[in-house]
């Protein structure tokens, strides 16, 4: 009797604590086709925080756009259109001026090193920064250049003149700077601005530019490490604060600096394969540049940093700090490019 008297307490005690444990189903939201790696990270991302939660968080990922634009999925994700979002903040210039560091040009090497490198060293600044949303990780793909329509791009005046695609607002100041004019557009949308004539060229990665048709409506192909694009996961804050504690360590578990590494590793392979396949088109012409040729892109560069900087002192940021910060923690991961 007294045993069986122990066992009920025991289940009386378990059982409200079993009860509070709901069961939560996040909407996962991203803007490129489901035959992107990211598509995969998204689904392994989402099968990690499953299995860490006892299974008591789902999700299903919705590719291509199908819960809004490419260009809204930060304030989709404040707004709890989607739960998890995946977000290019240099979409929208000047609203995320600090992580805009990880778009200077010629300053990361390689997918894997400068996704840890960016998401370790600005995770302090993402509580201020992206505080609409709990931030989860952030990344990058790998360095990538020009690619043209209509004439090789070789010196930074060739520029002059041109209709340009950039992939975030520092190539755009890049292309102002240098005297072309931007063209606004979303990813998914570049092969058709490209095909109108209505832009001559695109900052774009190599994998991508075959992912998107892009590679049918170019030409001229810049082999150097010209830049990398920022992109951070971000989550609704109140579908994290309504987590039971063991759902949110399910959530933080997946989202650190680690798993920012094996999603650029993964996104970075694709690109860099892609390298090889555009050579092997005959349509294409891909080309080096000589040292002379980078110290001038190199030089024409400089003017961005005080750009980048003036953006994060009128946020009340010190940029030359955060900038040495990120180079320190750029290093530590092996990512900053020579």
């Amino acid at each position: 009797m007294r045993k069986a008297f122990l066992a009920m307490l025991l289940a009386a005690s378990v059982t409200p604590a079993m009860a509070q444990e709901k069961n939560v189903d996040l909407k996962i939201s991203h803007w490129v086709p489901a035959s992107h790696p990211l598509q995969k990270s998204l689904e392994d991302w989402a099968a990690a925080v499953e299995k860490d939660s006892g299974g008591t968080i789902k999700s299903k990922v919705f590719p291509a756009q199908q819960l809004g634009k490419a260009f809204d999925h930060y304030d989709m994700a404040r707004d709890g259109i989607a739960d998890v979002t995946y977000v290019n903040p240099g979409y929208q210039p000047g609203r995320f001026p600090l992580i805009g560091a990880g778009e200077l040009p010629f300053l990361m090497s390689d997918a894997k090193g400068g996704s840890q490198g960016l998401d370790a060293w600005y995770r302090k600044y993402a509580e201020k920064e992206m505080k609409d949303v709990k931030f989860c990780l952030a990344f990058v793909h790998s360095p990538s250049s020009f690619h043209s329509r209509t004439k090789k791009i070789v010196v930074p005046d060739d520029i002059k003149g041109m209709k340009i695609r950039p992939a975030h607002a520092t190539m755009a100041n890049f292309v102002t700077q240098l005297g072309g004019t931007n063209v606004q557009s979303s990813a998914p949308e570049v092969r058709d601005i490209i095909e109108r004539g209505v832009a001559d060229a695109v900052t774009f990665p190599w994998g991508s530019l075959l992912l998107f048709g892009i590679d049918k409506v170019t030409k001229y192909d810049m082999e150097a490490p010209l830049y990398v694009t920022t992109f951070a996961f971000v989550i609704n804050k109140d579908k994290y604060n309504a987590m039971s504690d063991k759902q949110k360590k399910a959530i933080d578990n997946n989202c650190n600096t680690e798993t920012a590494g094996k999603v650029g590793e993964h996104w970075g392979k694709m690109e860099d394969a892609g390298i090889d396949k555009i050579k092997a088109e005959s349509s294409h012409e891909v080309y080096k540049l000589t040292p002379e040729q980078i110290g001038l892109w190199k030089k024409a560069a400089e003017p961005l940093v005080k750009t980048w900087g003036e953006g994060v002192k009128k946020q009340g940021g010190d940029p030359d700090a955060a900038l040495a910060e990120l180079k320190a923690s750029l290093t530590k991961y092996n990512a900053l490019a020579q």
